[in-house]
């Protein structure tokens, strides 16, 4: 990416570098539920202001001590949480290699730090932020409580919330039998994302100041 495209995308922002981030767990409780598995879209933009999905970061994440899994939310998505072929990491290993790469992507971008673009956000930033009071993490970075929630963005623009209608009517592909990945779901929810903001800019909605 140019020095052009880094200053474009930390000006769209307000400084703000944003990560898309998919979180799969076992069950809907932050503190009990262990996440298993979860992956950032390091996203970039052009020099003319597209904006466009980049490197993506995957990991399989052991269940921390003591933590409880849903049977429901195990079938839901499919995981084994105890099968050697995840070559699954502990958590904390895995946030110190996560936010380490993004530090470095907000350093690069010129950023004030990053920001979290979800698919229903809260429950991928509960997820997140209990991981990092449970693994004593003292540099975030991630913003505290603003995120961009492509859920709302897409009840606004398609009057869909729902991830696999959403991306239909935005006119992206979506094979179901690949969800409830964090991965696939990652990289669909990075695609509607910078499917939005392309499209607000082409209505004219944004325009960078010369």
């Amino acid at each position: 990416m140019s020095s052009k495209g880094k200053a474009l995308l930390a000006k769209r922002f307000r400084g703000f570098y944003p990560v898309v981030i998919d979180i799969e767990t076992a069950g809907f409780d932050p503190k009990k539920n262990p996440i298993l598995e979860i992956a950032a879209i390091l996203l970039k933009m052009d020099d003319e202001g597209i904006l466009m999905p980049g490197d993506i970061l995957h990991h399989h994440v052991a269940p921390f001590q003591g933590s409880k899994m849903e049977a429901a939310a195990l079938e839901f998505t499919g995981i084994q949480p105890y099968n050697p072929f995840r070559l699954a990491t502990a958590e904390c290993e895995v946030l110190e290699s996560l936010f380490g790469e993004i530090q470095e992507q907000v350093k690069n971008h010129a950023c004030q730090r990053a920001v979290m673009v979800a698919h229903n956000a809260v429950f991928d930033q509960s997820f997140l932020q209990a991981a990092v009071k449970r693994c004593k993490v003292e540099k975030d970075p991630f913003h505290q409580f603003t995120t961009f929630d492509t859920a709302a963005l897409s009840g606004l623009v398609f009057g869909q919330t729902v991830l696999a209608r959403a991306v239909k009517a935005a006119g992206i592909e979506y094979d179901k039998d690949s969800a409830h990945s964090a991965k696939y779901d990652a990289q669909i929810t990075a695609e509607l994302f910078c499917h939005i903001v392309n499209k607000w800019k082409d209505m004219g909605g944004w325009h960078d100041a010369e």
